[in-house]
């Protein structure tokens, strides 16, 4: 057995994730086509490499099939219920740096705090007849914000992408997204609330809780932490 690292499959994720290993003498290779998810560690000793979607390397540590992962803390928090009983933070990479918003019309403009949007819901319901819609595909993380902010007459509504144009096509009222500079929202004529930042995000490396561990493999996290200082 190997201590097992999964980490995104494609895209800047990945190219960002071996840059950030490779800085640290630690030099991650994609091996075979780009349609296979094969890869190599060197650097470690016994440790190997697993390519995955970013969105499923938080299932794959809480299943304990790979002792380490680097994804999004905003993925980690939406698909692990009580995530730290499951997995554990090692480090913040410093890329991959994105902002979990609730964001409603710019028109809205008696809207700019969650009481307002609150007030706003509430109003909503009364005058169409059915809750205000917030298009997402963070809904626990959403829900969860809300509840906190006490806003209650509210659906969600799942949105797996272009979140931002669902206002326009009138399947909702509001959206909750990432964003990472803003310009998408403002283009799409969408403000963020004052205090609607839901969650900061960025690449983290995280390690399983529940992931069996043989004496090879605590080796190899050990020489792994000593690298990463």
């Amino acid at each position: 057995m190997t201590l097992k690292l999964g980490v995104p499959s494609k895209g800047r994720l990945m190219e960002k994730t071996f840059q950030w290993f490779a800085k640290r003498d630690i030099t991650l290779t994609r091996t075979g086509s780009d349609r296979e998810y094969a890869g190599a560690v060197q650097g470690i000793e016994n440790m190997s490499l697993v390519l995955l979607s970013a969105s499923e390397i938080p299932r794959e540590l809480a299943a304990g099939r790979i002792h380490l992962g680097v994804t999004g803390t905003d993925l980690v928090h939406e698909k692990l219920p009580l995530w730290e009983q499951q997995v554990e933070p090692l480090e913040e990479m410093g890329f991959g740096h994105a902002d979990l918003v609730l964001a409603v019309p710019q028109g809205w403009v008696d809207v700019d705090l969650t009481d307002d949007l609150d007030a706003a819901a509430a109003a909503f319901r009364t005058t169409h007849g059915f809750r205000l819609r917030i298009a997402t595909k963070y809904h626990r993380l959403v829900r969860d914000f809300l509840r906190d902010a006490g806003v209650a007459d509210y659906a969600i509504v799942d949105s797996q992408g272009a979140t931002e144009g669902t206002v326009a096509n009138e399947t909702a009222e509001a959206i909750a997204d990432i964003t990472s500079s803003g310009e998408t929202l403002h283009a799409n004529h969408l403000k963020i609330l004052k205090d609607g930042l839901i969650l900061a995000s960025q690449a983290t490396l995280w390690r399983s809780r529940t992931a069996q561990m043989e004496p090879a493999d605590a080796d190899a996290l050990r020489a792994l932490m000593d690298r990463l200082g």
